[in-house]
């Protein structure tokens, strides 16, 4: 397969497997759709990684695939691009992107879908579509202005031009910059700890984050509201407060 789930210790891992460059085919964009929707389903699944192997994340679209579409065909195919992406970053659980090599493109955007992204020191982003005469198709025109802001997403999509590491660490556009070797490691270690975590409390996090940043701050803080109190319908809160009064901070556990 050309991308995998595999589940270890409650985090599931989404890999991509094209050699050499993981170039994201139609084939590979559908099954990112379903393999995400399956992570969102399955009860073992508490946290995911995106990762693209040792030596690239993914390095865009298979343009050659694109080049041989016209425009009906793309009026046709783009919805379902973006329906792949957005079901990456509607998994109601914590995600972290493990970039390492080149994530350019609709590389750079699948990592926008994450929640937090973790960077080899080599890790190259960028969005260079406009090199192609195009713009980013998969979110990466909303994803990156939201995360970075608009003048700076702006001058990277205007200028298709790629950011180091260290430079995609100061934009925003990644979370942490380690040693290539160190990436996965390090992606599973931060996934694992929040997959011990209270996952309706988790997602509720998310979706109250998500959700609030697409409206006004008084409809965000009725979503807030609504998540905060309906947890205390949970189980993992009695747990948590209960630990917290008998053992202290911190020492919960959650099933």
């Amino acid at each position: 397969m050309t991308v995998t789930l595999e589940v270890r210790d409650g985090v599931g891992t989404i890999q991509l497997d094209r050699p050499p460059m993981n170039a994201l085919d139609v084939a590979i964009q559908d099954r990112l759709r379903e393999l995400a929707e399956e992570a969102t389903r399955r009860e073992d699944v508490r946290a995911v990684i995106l990762y693209g192997g040792e030596k690239v994340f993914a390095a865009g679209a298979d343009i050659k695939e694109m080049q041989a579409m016209d425009h009906t065909a793309m009026v046709l195919r783009s919805k379902g691009l973006q329906d792949a992406f957005t079901a990456v970053a509607r998994i109601p659980k914590p995600v972290v992107a493990a970039v390492t090599g080149y994530a350019l493109g609709g590389g750079c955007e699948l990592a926008l879908c994450a929640d937090y992204r973790i960077a080899a020191d080599n890790a190259k982003l960028g969005q260079p579509e406009i090199l192609l005469g195009l713009i980013p198709g998969a979110g990466g025109t909303q994803r990156l202005a939201r995360l970075i802001g608009p003048s700076r997403a702006k001058d990277l999509i205007f200028t298709g031009r790629m950011v180091k590491a260290e430079e995609a660490l100061t934009l925003g556009l990644v979370d942490r910059v380690v040693p290539a070797a160190e990436v996965y490691d390090q992606a599973h270690a931060w996934a694992a700890k929040l997959a011990k975590g209270p996952a309706l409390a988790l997602r509720a996090a998310k979706e109250s984050i998500d959700a609030g940043l697409e409206t006004d701050l008084d409809t965000g803080l009725t979503i807030e509201r609504n998540w905060f109190s309906g947890l205390f319908a949970t189980e993992d809160r009695e747990r948590g407060m209960r630990s917290f009064v008998e053992e202290g901070p911190g020492k919960a556990t959650f099933l």
